[in-house]
């Protein structure tokens, strides 16, 4: 079998070592050509290539924006039975899709992993979902302070009224408060500091007691056969559960989310300090179920539709993506196939 292996040189727990490593497992087995990733859509680009050459298995060496800029390549064209298999190494600092998929959290065992797996012709078909924003800007990435650079954004950038084209996402999206976070975490990242979940927790205790958009909700949450939800500051769209985690912690506000379903909501009204508290220890529970006033959690969702008063930061996979007026989001059944 023809095997690429989209590499980020940049990933922020692989070193040139363990690649060439986990090149030499692959290699047992398969046919392997490397390529890595040296601007931000790259991967894109190389998955895509490798449809169009027939490659049969393409493996994503990297975190879960590698994944994402691999997927949205393979599945550019839409799904088909000449889509390479997707594999995946963990070397982000987070890896949720790795994890999601049952690989191992160690780079080598998970190269082993996926041998193993294509050996015995064990792969299966994932849900994915689909993501368009509206009225959407981009957040200059030369900014460093993620304000200024939104409202560089939001002054300088002409807003776009119409549904862009669909992106790939693989296990969240997002409008509002969590793309806001990741937003400054990321603002972090460009000055040189290494992502951590102390960082994004001190980011987003700030962005909740700091911030006016819980003060004054902007957003509506339109979903099938029921009457739209409004005054909204956060709404988590996922794919598959945990949401994330925070080091070896998973974060889990919609624990029912899964690759054989449809898509997951958690969203959030207007609310204190405390009671906000109160929903973080539901949701990092070991039995998580976050439940009460405020809360709306809906599962297995086809579609839904998010829009906002003013702009509001959007993201998918974990990556920010400017801000938007407005997030459409549907689920695609059996999508993609996947080792594991």
């Amino acid at each position: 079998m023809r095997a690429l292996v989209v590499a980020n040189p940049a990933a922020t727990t692989t070193t040139r070592g363990v690649r060439n490593d986990v090149l030499t497992t692959l290699a047992g087995d398969l046919k392997v050509d490397l390529a890595e990733t040296a601007h931000r859509g790259h991967g894109r680009d190389l998955a895509r290539q490798a449809r169009t050459e027939g490659v049969d298995v393409v493996v994503a060496l990297g975190g879960d924006g590698t994944v994402n800029e691999v997927v949205n390549g393979l599945l550019a064209d839409g799904p088909g039975p000449d889509v390479p298999v997707l594999a995946v190494v963990p070397g982000g600092s987070t890896n949720v899709f790795s994890r999601a998929v049952g690989r191992s959290r160690d780079p080598l065992t998970a190269a082993t992993e996926i041998v193993d797996c294509l050996r015995d012709g064990r792969t299966r078909r994932v849900a994915l979902g689909t993501a368009s924003a509206r009225g959407t800007t981009t957040r200059p990435a030369h900014v460093p302070d993620p304000a200024l650079a939104q409202a560089v954004a939001d002054t300088a950038a002409a807003t776009h009224p119409e549904w862009t084209d669909p992106r790939w996402f693989v296990f969240s999206a997002g409008l509002g408060f969590d793309a806001d976070v990741i937003g400054r975490v990321e603002a972090h990242r460009a000055r040189g500091r290494r992502s951590t979940g102390l960082l994004y927790v001190r980011e987003a205790t700030s962005a909740f007691v700091l911030g006016h958009e819980r003060r004054r909700p902007a957003m509506t949450l339109e979903l099938p056969e029921e009457p739209a939800l409004d005054g909204l500051f956060l709404c988590l769209v996922s794919n598959v559960a945990p949401w994330t985690y925070l080091g070896t912690r998973p974060v889990n506000p919609s624990p029912e989310a899964s690759f054989e379903t449809g898509l997951d909501v958690f969203a959030m009204g207007r609310m204190g300090v405390f009671r906000m508290l109160h929903h973080v220890r539901q949701v990092l529970a070991r039995r998580p179920d976050a439940r009460g006033r405020g809360v709306h959690r809906r599962h297995d969702l086809p579609w839904l539709t998010l829009t906002a008063e003013r702009p509001q930061g959007w993201q998918v996979d974990g990556d920010h993506l400017g801000t938007a007026t407005g997030l459409r989001v549907t689920s695609v059944p059996a999508a993609l196939r996947v080792v594991g």
